[in-house]
């Protein structure tokens, strides 16, 4: 698929996840193909995945631009969210239609900075469509700077140096909208529909929700949550 990313443009990205110790996760096909389904149906404009597998079977089964990414652990190091040139190698080769990968600048199990990890990328594939997961202002402009496609704020609250971020981060997504030319997307922790409203506001060029709409074990603990606060 050619992505137009107009087409993105105010628009709902549904992120469609299932990890292995996860409940809705199945080892014999998938069912992420059909909450992609669901959210083609409510008008969604794109679709955010993990893995190989449900990356195909996702395209198989909508006609939405698919972002995606393949999460692997490596000893000693914090990223998590496409580390190294093989899981770029492995979405390329599913089909993914735009590629996110861990932007931050902290140290990396290949040994490259971030600045060059993007260069080899745009060497490898010219024609890919990156999307930079940040967690912090600066993080985004240097994404920027090094020539991605389009900057989000999903790592926002997931790195050491944020973790002090409870909820949407509104003021990066502003800060950042307001200083590149490129789509910044707006992803980490919007639960509810006022907060991708705002974020829009804010200068959001598109919203990613996932936890939100994909995920009942997190939708029910956050209800219940509530529910026994003052108990």
């Amino acid at each position: 698929m050619c992505v137009n990313l107009e087409k993105l443009r105010h628009g709902l990205i549904v992120s469609c996840q299932a990890l292995e110790e996860e409940p809705l996760y199945t080892n014999e096909g998938g069912i992420m193909p059909l909450m992609a389904k669901a959210a083609e149906l409510a008008n969604a404009v794109g679709i955010r995945a993990n893995g190989v597998r449900d990356i195909k079977e996702i395209k198989e089964a909508v006609d939405l631009p698919v972002v995606g990414i393949l999460k692997k652990q490596y000893e000693g190091f914090e990223q998590h969210i496409t580390v190294t040139m093989n899981e770029i190698d492995l979405l390329v080769e599913a089909g993914a239609d735009i590629i996110a990968f861990d932007a931050t600048m902290r140290p990396r199990p290949d040994g490259l900075t971030v600045n060059e990890f993007i260069g080899e990328i745009k060497s490898k594939y010219p024609n890919q469509l990156l999307m930079a997961d940040v967690s912090t202002y600066e993080e985004g402009i240097n994404a920027y700077k090094a020539g991605v496609h389009m900057v989000g704020s999903t790592l926002s609250g997931y790195t050491p140096y944020t973790a002090e971020k409870m909820g949407p981060d509104y003021d990066l997504i502003e800060s950042l909208s307001n200083e590149i030319d490129i789509p910044v997307i707006a992803e980490g922790r919007i639960h509810y529909p006022d907060q991708a409203k705002k974020m829009l506001e804010l200068g959001a060029f598109a919203v990613v929700v996932g936890g939100a709409i994909t995920r009942p074990k997190e939708i029910t603990e956050r209800f219940i949550s509530i529910m026994n606060t003052g108990e």
